[in-house]
């Protein structure tokens, strides 16, 4: 498969028993670790929510959801959730979470578009999660502030699986870099993004780049974000635009930069309706999200989403999340990873 990266002389540091072993320890002690970090409550999310209330995530808008009708709702439209960034924001509302406080859930999605590699899957596991902030909070500082308490429980969980398995040799930096997107490509400006975040990640080891979804002064995207959860157009304290961003590590298995999260200060009334204008999605203004949001029925927030098959992934330093994670894969796929000692379950 073009897609598929092949590690030279790959072979799998733990078999499928200790993987999956591996696997339940990963998930138990990070989820503890993020929860008692940023005071986050568990609850229980959906698979899928009524289509046209504007709450399922529209990624980066061209996506097509997973969708099928309700025979006893007269066969309203549901979609199958692309991740729960709106969702999340309403459930805040809904259980009346008070500042520096917040929830996080297990999210489970399906990708229909995504494009398969040793990365992208059908299916998408996360860790969403969302916490109340005040206007004052809505800072270029609160977001690293929270990005380093994120890293800092990723750090922790990377040395419970060393320590539990010898064979595996840490590799994540004690700190993360924090660079804009548009500082990435003055730095780069030959590069396409993908490889400039390549080059920053094999340079920094792990990186959070601020700054998606708006245009940069090529007059293009570092990356898309739909415009009605992230913020990515409020000019911050650093004089760019962007209070979102990912996490960005180098996985030295495959050699090239790999993302662990995305997220950001969500959007308030004015950067909605501003984000809404620049790509021309005025008409979602009416939906019911959103009218929630402009009517003050919202409180403000940050929050993203981490993946769970992906912390593994690497935490296992595995070379392809189907070693984490069952799902399709093409035959052709199937059969070469086998060949390159990487068998998908």
């Amino acid at each position: 498969m073009s897609k598929l990266i092949k590690p030279l002389d790959y072979k799998a540091l733990l078999d499928m028993k200790q993987t999956e072993q591996g696997i339940k320890l990963i998930k138990e002690f990070f989820q503890a670790n993020l929860s008692t970090e940023l005071r986050l409550r568990r609850v229980t999310a959906p698979l899928f929510v009524l289509k046209g209330l504007g709450i399922n995530d529209d990624l980066n808008g061209v996506e097509r959801p997973v969708s099928f009708p309700i025979k006893d709702l007269g066969d309203k439209e549901a979609e199958v959730v692309h991740s729960l960034a709106k969702w999340k924001r309403l459930t805040l509302a809904e259980y009346d979470i008070q500042p520096d406080y917040g929830i996080y859930t297990d999210m489970n999605a399906i990708r229909a578009d995504e494009e398969l590699d040793n990365l992208h899957s059908l299916y998408v596991d996360q860790w969403d999660w969302e916490a109340v902030i005040t206007k004052e909070d809505r800072t270029l500082a609160h977001l690293k502030n929270v990005v380093e308490r994120i890293y800092s429980a990723i750090l922790r969980t990377e040395y419970l699986v060393c320590e539990t398995y010898p064979q595996l040799e840490a590799f994540l930096p004690r700190k993360i870099h924090f660079i804009h997107s548009e500082e990435l490509l003055r730095m780069y400006p030959d590069l396409t993004p993908k490889e400039r975040e390549d080059a920053i990640c094999k340079k920094y080891g792990a990186v959070f780049l601020i700054g998606i979804g708006g245009k940069l002064s090529d007059g293009k995207k570092h990356d898309g974000r739909a415009p009605d959860y992230d913020d990515w157009s409020t000019v911050a304290e650093d004089g760019k635009a962007g209070l979102n961003g990912d996490i960005l590590i180098w996985y030295p298995v495959l050699e090239r930069s790999f993302e662990l999260s995305s997220m950001g200060i969500r959007v308030d009334k004015e950067s909605l309706l501003r984000q809404l204008k620049i790509e021309g999605k005025e008409e979602r203004e009416r939906l019911y999200f959103h009218q929630q949001l402009l009517n003050d029925k919202l409180p403000l927030s940050i929050g993203g989403g981490i993946g769970q098959s992906r912390l593994c992934m690497i935490l296992l330093h595995k070379a392809h999340i189907g070693e984490i994670q069952a799902s399709i894969w093409p035959d052709e796929m199937r059969r070469e990873c086998a060949e390159l000692g990487m068998p998908l379950i």
